[in-house]
């Protein structure tokens, strides 16, 4: 009886390895990031949602990002002239994105998912971002990040991290070159992964709504923040 009851125990104990949640693989340093080739690192998922594909998602400009990651104004800026995370690209649901989500939504009586995606990609160096910033869209459908951006990054490989916030899914990519030991952007990435856990559920779309024209694009002071999560 005591050695079923262990058996038991250790099924359960493997299960839940299994079936981690996501907000959890941050348990970890990041200098044990386990980097992979793009051709094996893992994608955007899409479960049944096939329309979602279409649905677009444009490049954040760097304030927006650090909006959308509530960071801390304390840390924002070292200097005036320098804004934080200067290797990293994000792109941010498009405002047609978030209301075709609520459409959607709504037609298919809740069976439509609302949840949205925002994809960062932390790269190891300034120099690599720019370089890369010049052969991506400003503005891509969902459905051909995988192919376009993911594996159309020869002679790099990642590491990928998965965050669900509520109505929005965060993934998180550090991006080095073959053949590069460490990453030198860690402390970035490090700072982003804690950020995004340690963002509340959005249970609205209110913090990506603002396109980069609009005033509420701006810092909203502490109180503004708390209600749009």
């Amino acid at each position: 009886m005591e050695e079923k009851e262990k058996e038991k125990k250790k099924q359960k104990q493997n299960k839940k390895q299994k079936h981690q949640h996501p907000n959890d693989q941050t348990s970890k340093p990041t200098s044990d990031v386990t980097f992979k080739p793009i051709s094996e690192v893992k994608g955007l998922r899409f479960g049944g949602q096939f329309l979602v594909k279409s649905f677009t998602i444009r490049r954040a400009r760097p304030l927006e990002l650090l909006k959308v990651l509530s960071y801390p104004p304390t840390n924002r800026c070292s200097n005036n002239s320098k804004v934080p995370f200067p290797s990293t690209t994000a792109f941010l649901p498009t405002n047609f994105t978030i209301l075709a989500h609520h459409a959607l939504h709504t037609l298919t009586l809740g069976l439509g998912t609302k949840k949205s995606k925002v994809v960062v990609f932390v790269f190891e160096s300034e120099s690599m971002k720019l370089s890369v910033d010049r052969l991506w869209p400003a503005e891509i459908p969902l459905g051909d990040v995988n192919k376009k951006l993911i594996r159309g990054l020869n002679g790099c490989e990642m590491a990928r991290f998965k965050f669900r916030k509520g109505c929005v899914t965060f993934y998180v990519y550090a991006v080095r070159r073959v053949g590069n030991l460490g990453f030198t952007s860690a402390d970035d990435l490090r700072m982003i992964l804690q950020s995004v856990v340690s963002l509340n559920d959005f249970l609205d779309h209110t913090a990506m709504l603002a396109t980069p024209n609009q005033r509420s694009i701006n810092y909203a002071p502490p109180m503004a923040m708390a209600m749009a999560h």
